[in-house]
């Protein structure tokens, strides 16, 4: 990794930017790189990879910061504290770049930071900063979870994710596009798991490929195309894609269709649903039917009671099993914030329960490996629920020929299956 001065101050001035923490980490550097139109590929690489390194390694580089101690500047000279300290701190330890390899964007009392830094010992971590997660919710874990699983799980949350594509089999077959892909000189094979599933070294741009400008194929991680078998809507049926926010999981169930039937997509945010229009017209589907909605009671949802087959309800969650993308959701997320969801994702159990023919099946899902988001909340609504029953996820996709047993709810997680984690759990209604 090669650091200049201006590469290092541009990185510190990103960070600032992202710090406060009031939005999303992409969503704020995507707008910092519009302001820096100027800055090569090469710096904007360096600049995320700093960026998001320090928001994964965050607990560490406090730590780093606290036992180092901070030299006090020199008069008109930066200042060792805040973003550039960090850093400093991400490039030194977690890098392991040497004080001669920072030296050009070092001043000289930065430099003996450096090496103090480099000094310190990691021997008496805590077992939260060990999984580089907030104590809350290494406490938390500490509930189901040994330590040693604790830091496993942690450390899968680390990694930067591979990049994933769904084929939409509606236009295309896998094998086509890996063959395409792979003649573009891209280093692409199958999922693991996923029979539409394609990973992707490096982080090409695939936006501006002909395969995605034709439709074909689409960002989407194999956690979440797994999704669609575990629900496996039919073609010809009436199936509500309850969430669907930006309609990753609406196309998928739209191909999965072969475009036949009606797929409704709910949402709450009319912004979200204006990005499925644009993505549904590449998908070539003509069965998605993308409907505003303004929450969980409106009208237009109580109209489809007891008329459909499939229901997907991707809840509202709080996100913990994306950490390997979306790392500032550790420092955004709060137990307080949990509260409110779990009331939300029951009332919309609920609600989306009651759309359901007999016979029908309901997919709840999250992207979130908590048991109080999960198998508590389904526990709950199958308490309250007779008329329901829970199915194997395994021996759902094992008719499908994925051979992929998590137990009796679908549970992946980032160290065990290199995927998101990701949590579902399929119901059927027999009354």
């Amino acid at each position: 990794m090669r650091v200049t001065r201006h590469g290092l101050d541009t990185a510190v001035d990103a960070l600032r930017a992202v710090l406060p923490l009031e939005k999303p980490a992409d969503a704020v550097l995507h707008q910092f790189f519009r302001d820096h139109a100027k800055l090569s590929q090469n710096e904007r690489g360096f600049i995320a990879d700093a960026v998001f390194g320090v928001l994964r390694r965050r607990r560490l580089i406090d730590h780093l910061m606290l036992k180092a101690g901070q030299t006090k500047a020199a008069p008109g000279s930066k200042a060792l504290h805040g973003p550039r300290h960090m850093i400093l701190a991400w490039l030194a330890k977690v890098e392991g770049l040497n004080a001669r390899e920072l030296e050009p964007g070092l001043s000289e009392s930065e430099a003996k930071w450096v090496a103090n830094l480099k000094a310190v010992s990691l021997a008496d971590l805590s077992l939260a900063e060990q999984a580089e997660l907030p104590d809350w919710l290494s406490e938390k874990l500490s509930g189901f979870m040994n330590d040693d699983d604790i830091v496993s799980l942690g450390r899968g949350l680390m990694q930067p994710a591979p990049l994933d594509i769904r084929v939409n089999t509606l236009l295309a077959e896998r094998d086509e596009v890996l063959r395409l892909l792979q003649a573009d000189g891209l280093a692409a094979e199958p999922t693991p798991y996923s029979p539409i599933g394609i990973r992707v070294q490096g982080r090409p741009p695939l936006n501006r490929h002909p395969l995605f400008a034709a439709g074909k194929i689409e960002v989407q991680d194999e956690s979440s195309q797994l999704i669609g078998f575990v629900l496996a809507p039919k073609r010809r049926s009436m199936v509500v894609d309850f969430c669907a926010g930006g309609g990753g999981k609406t196309l998928l169930l739209g191909a999965m269709m072969q475009s036949q039937g009606r797929l409704y997509a709910l949402d709450v945010s009319e912004k979200r649903l204006a990005n499925l229009k644009q993505r549904l017209k590449r998908s070539g589907l003509s069965n998605v039917h993308p409907q505003l909605i303004q929450n969980e009671n409106d009208i237009k949802i109580k109209r489809l009671t007891g008329k459909i087959d499939s229901v997907l309800v991707d809840a509202p969650c709080s996100g913990v099993g994306t950490l390997r993308r979306n790392p500032d959701l550790k420092w955004r997320q709060s137990p307080a914030g949990l509260d409110e969801l779990r009331d939300k994702q029951r009332a919309i159990l609920q609600a989306a329960s009651a759309l359901l023919k007999k016979g029908g099946r309901l997919v709840y899902a999250t992207c979130s490996f908590l048991p109080e988001e999960n198998q508590d909340i389904v526990a709950a609504f199958l308490d309250r629920n007779s008329a329901f029953r829970l199915l194997g996820a395994a021996e759902l996709l094992a008719r499908n020929g994925i051979a992929l047993d998590t137990g009796e709810y679908f549970q992946l997680l980032p160290h065990t299956h290199a995927t998101d984690g990701f949590f579902a759990a399929a119901l059927e209604k027999t009354d």
